[in-house]
């Protein structure tokens, strides 16, 4: 009799969590028919071949033909590795690679000084219901889903020499798009009109997300309004705040769309993505050189990709 209990005791002990979790996951897998797992197994499957093949076999590529010689012509087997002779020259005997490198510096100081403080800003507005305020959304966002392309044909109307808007206002007859000391700043306009919204609706679904028993509680401890934002509101956005650093540094680095429209990136609209199109697939053919140049934008890009996925691998871990 002494011993019933003992042995009761025994069978009432569960099994290890280990177990029972991968029971679990076994008996869900039994559940799954033929055909489910068909099409989680291409749902996986497909967008990993894509991701594959359209990004990571052409970076590769890029990485290594960056350290060739090759034209784009002659057949794979003369390719002669080079080695960093394409970045030498690159850096040290290439005239439009220190005014691009510039013309991308001041885009990425533009589109972050003035364009995504001003889409916070109007986010900020939005965010308080304003009257009219989805009409707003919408005709900021706009400019969002048009292609910067779309958008230099656009801003053409206004910049026009002959028959521009501004010239017509102002009386003036500058050529906006065709004056080198004006047409980066006439170019950063227009691309900053698209940033702003870009950056309104990424801020406007962080203040959606914000906790609002924190702004209550700034507001009762006599907190202004801008103060509460500053120092509650805008650190607990942390997420959003490196997204927002992350999309603005590429956008500046692949600005290409709107100054190979205006003039294929010469006359003052240098940048490195233009100079990468210019000598892969422009007159001079030189894929080794251009993809030197590719190569540091993609070094560029990753340096802040990784700060973003370290941070966000961070926040899940806590």
């Amino acid at each position: 009799m002494s011993d019933l209990p003992l042995i009761q005791a025994d069978r009432a002990v569960p099994p290890p969590a280990s177990t029972t979790s991968t029971g679990g996951r076994r008996r869900r897998l039994r559940l799954l028919s033929r055909t489910d797992r068909v099409v989680i197994t291409l749902m996986v499957l497909v967008p990993l071949l894509l991701v594959t093949g359209l990004v990571w076999l052409p970076a590769a590529a890029t990485v290594l033909l960056s350290g060739t010689n090759w034209d784009g012509i002659g057949p794979l087997d003369e390719i002669e590795f080079v080695g960093a002779r394409n970045y030498s020259d690159v850096v040290n005997i290439y005239p439009p690679f220190v005014p691009a490198v510039q013309h991308n510096l001041l885009w990425l100081a533009a589109l972050f000084v003035v364009a995504t403080p001003f889409g916070m800003f109007l986010a900020v507005l939005l965010d308080k219901e304003l009257r009219g305020s989805r009409f707003y959304q919408t005709a900021l966002y706009l400019p969002v889903v048009l292609s910067l392309a779309l958008i230099g044909f656009v801003w053409q109307l206004l910049y026009s020499r002959d028959q521009g808007l501004i010239n017509a206002v102002f009386g003036s007859s500058i050529d906006w798009y065709g004056d080198s000391s004006v047409n980066i700043w006439a170019v950063m306009v227009a691309s900053g009109w698209r940033h702003v919204g870009y950056i309104m609706l990424l801020y406007l679904a962080g203040l959606k997300g914000v906790d609002p028993s924190l702004r209550e509680a700034a507001a009762v401890d006599g907190a202004s309004e801008s103060r509460a934002f500053f120092r509650v509101v805008f650190p607990v956005m942390r997420p959003i705040n490196i997204i927002v650093l992350v999309v603005t540094v590429i956008e500046s680095l692949r600005a290409f769309d709107l100054v190979w429209v205006v003039n294929k990136g010469r006359n003052g609209l240098e940048l490195i993505s233009a100079l990468v199109t210019q000598n892969v697939v422009g007159e001079a053919s030189r894929i080794g050189f251009g993809s030197a140049l590719a190569t540091i934008m993609l070094v560029v890009s990753l340096v802040f990709i990784t700060i973003y996925l370290a941070t966000v691998m961070r926040e899940n871990r806590e």
